[in-house]
Order: C-alpha cells, then structure tokens, then sequence
C-alpha cells in the first residue's frame, strides 16, 4: 500500500486521509450516543471521545488494509 494518495496530483498522506474519515464517523456516533444518552453513563465525557476516535481510526485502518489486496 502506498503512503500517499494522489487528488488531483495534490499527494497527501493516507493516513491523513483516514483521520478525516474517522473524525466524521467519529462526529456520526457522538451525535447517536448523545441522542440515546448514553453520555449519562460516561464518567469522562472527554477522554471516552478520544479513545471513541482513536478506536474509528485503527478500525477505518484495518478495514481499508483489509479490502486492499
């Protein structure tokens, strides 16, 4: 896999790129869990977010490292 993905002959770390998809899917789950409220359960509302978002980035990894071949 390479490091880098071309947009328009703009290369940019893929790894930023994953951040990004992570921080929105990160932004998705938050708005769900603050709707059900599930952040009355949460001591920390802060650090949960954090490792929420550190816990959608290693997955938006693997599972691009997955579908790749």
């Amino acid at each position: 896999m390479s490091g880098e993905i071309d947009i328009y002959g703009v290369y940019i770390p893929s790894l930023l790129a994953w951040m990004v998809i992570a921080f929105f899917v990160t932004g998705g789950l938050r708005f769900v869990l603050a709707r059900i409220g599930f952040y009355k359960l949460v001591w920390h509302r802060s650090l949960f977010n954090l490792a929420l978002y550190v816990l959608v980035l290693g997955a938006t990894v693997s599972l691009i490292h997955w579908l790749k071949p």
